[in-house]
């Protein structure tokens, strides 16, 4: 026997072949398993309930229907394994239904839907609570970026462009920067949460159906928004996949960006942020040393969960219009994986964030180094003694340049000095004391009090505006979760 006949007669020779069991149909039983079992039972539900309530079938047959479908949704799901007679989890499910109803009643679970529109109604259900618990994560580490930020109105730090030190600002206003783009990637997240959160019950295989079914019943007894109208976009439009992953994505870019920046200031040299105990690892080797494996972790997660979401993606990519199993079971876990990863990070960072220790002398120093406040020299001398912006910053960029040279710092240069280095410029001599203003983080940041600045009166105003803001939306989003909550227990306990 030669190899050919070997593979063959250890394959077999029906369908399915002992490979494309190994490779596909034991790995999508088990993805079905670990995510979909839950929302499959709450479809079927819903499914029976408006057949009944269509009077498509009669009420002992869908209060028999209930009980068989309650019996078998209280399996142990961990514990169920892929069998060859079954093509997947759905006919197995149905089979199990039927040894508790009969098989006849059974089959009439099936009328008027496909499973065309029973799976992208438990790919989007499983997404919603992804969603949802991604905003709950991300709207705990808004409380606690703005409860830092509080703290830290007046922590005097170096602000940064393109890597280098460029002016001084606060703790509390880097904070609140980054709190702004978590709200918008917030934002991205809702508009993913208001796209997934659509029924396409109803559409079938994607034509509908002839029986009188109502799809409305089915959208509210599972808590959807709506419906999606249109069967064919309900069964071939794939763009609630895009959008979660697109909003995904967003945020763990966002994320990483200012992780990023947090690793370089607990670094030894940088000296800013002290990162708890709980969260740092000592080397088995060097006794001196504070990993801050908690943060270098946060970064390689956001990256994979990136990474997961843009495989998703990839995978629409140049696909048919319609029923198609590249946005089906090879896709989903995908997401799902995302899903986890992202609220990985921002569990992480919340209790790096909240157990923060900051050096606060340290930054307030270093804020007081490389020259970072010349710019107030130059707005100084246009503001108060009406020069040029363009030549005032001609003497800045001239007496920083010299400062670098001579390698000294602002605040170690003599009145007398400034006063001679400006002199070749202009007729100008500025007093003991503006000097001082000039060279002061504090007078810079406090200065700076136009809408949106560093100054700690503006801060606290940004901050109280959006502690209010965020409270009102954690509310709103507690009142849906426990709508959507009583809604599901009402489909679970519901009689006929």
């Amino acid at each position: 026997m030669n190899k050919r006949e070997e593979f063959i007669k250890s394959e077999g020779t029906a369908f399915p072949g002992k490979t494309y069991v190994e490779e596909l149909l034991m790995p999508v039983f088990n993805d079905q398993r670990d995510y979909l079992f839950p929302v499959m039972f709450d479809i079927h539900r819903a499914h029976v309930v408006m057949l009944e309530e269509q009077n498509i079938i009669k009420t002992d047959e869908a209060r028999e229907m209930l009980r068989g479908i309650n019996k078998v949704a209280k399996t142990d799901s961990s514990q169920l394994l892929y069998q060859p007679q079954f093509e997947d989890l759905f006919f197995m499910m149905e089979a199990r239904i039927g040894e508790e109803i009969g098989l006849d009643l059974a089959g009439k679970i099936h009328i008027g839907r496909s499973r065309n529109d029973m799976g992208v109604a438990m790919y989007r259900l499983v997404l919603r609570e992804h969603l949802l618990e991604l905003l709950q994560s991300a709207y705990r580490l808004s409380d606690c970026l703005l409860e830092q930020a509080e703290h830290h109105t007046e922590t005097y730090i170096t602000g940064y462009t393109h890597t280098q030190p460029a002016q001084p600002t606060t703790l509390g206003h880097y904070l609140l920067a980054i709190y702004d783009v978590l709200q918008r990637d917030i934002k991205r997240l809702w508009s993913a949460y208001e796209i997934v959160n659509q029924s396409p019950l109803g559409a079938a295989a994607l034509t509908t159906t002839g029986f009188p079914i109502s799809r409305t019943r089915t959208c509210e007894l599972l808590g959807f928004d709506k419906i999606i109208e249109n069967s064919y976009d309900a069964i071939g439009g794939a763009d609630y996949l895009l959008e979660t992953s697109s909003a995904l994505m967003t945020c763990m870019v966002n994320t990483g960006r200012w992780i990023q920046d947090f690793l370089q200031h607990v670094t030894r040299e940088f000296g800013s942020f002290y990162v708890a105990d709980p969260y740092v690892q000592v080397s088995s080797i060097m006794p001196q040393k504070r990993n801050p494996v908690s943060i270098e972790h946060s970064r390689s997660i956001a990256s994979s969960a990136y990474g997961d979401a843009q495989a998703a993606m990839n995978m629409i990519h140049n696909t048919p219009f319609g029923d198609i199993v590249d946005t089906e079971d090879d896709l989903q876990p995908h997401l799902y994986r995302a899903f986890m990863k992202a609220n990985r990070v921002m569990k992480l960072m919340y209790a790096v964030i909240m157990t923060l220790k900051v050096n606060k002398e340290h930054t307030k120093k270093m804020a007081h180094k490389s020259s970072v406040t010349i710019t107030e020299l130059a707005d100084t001398l246009a503001r108060d003694n009406g020069i040029s912006f363009r030549k005032a910053h001609s003497i800045a960029s001239f007496i920083s340049k010299k400062t670098i040279r001579d390698k000294k710092e602002l605040y170690e240069w003599k009145i007398a000095e400034i006063n001679e280095m400006i002199s070749g410029f202009v007729g100008v001599a500025l007093s003991e004391q503006e000097w001082k203003k000039i060279i002061s983080p504090e007078y810079f940041v406090e200065i700076r009090s136009i809408q949106g600045g560093p100054s700690p009166k503006e801060v606290v105003r940004m901050i109280g505006e959006r502690k209010l803001k965020l409270g009102i939306q954690m509310k709103d989003y507690e009142s849906l979760v426990e709508k959507l909550n009583a809604c599901r227990n009402k489909l679970v306990g519901y009689s006929i």
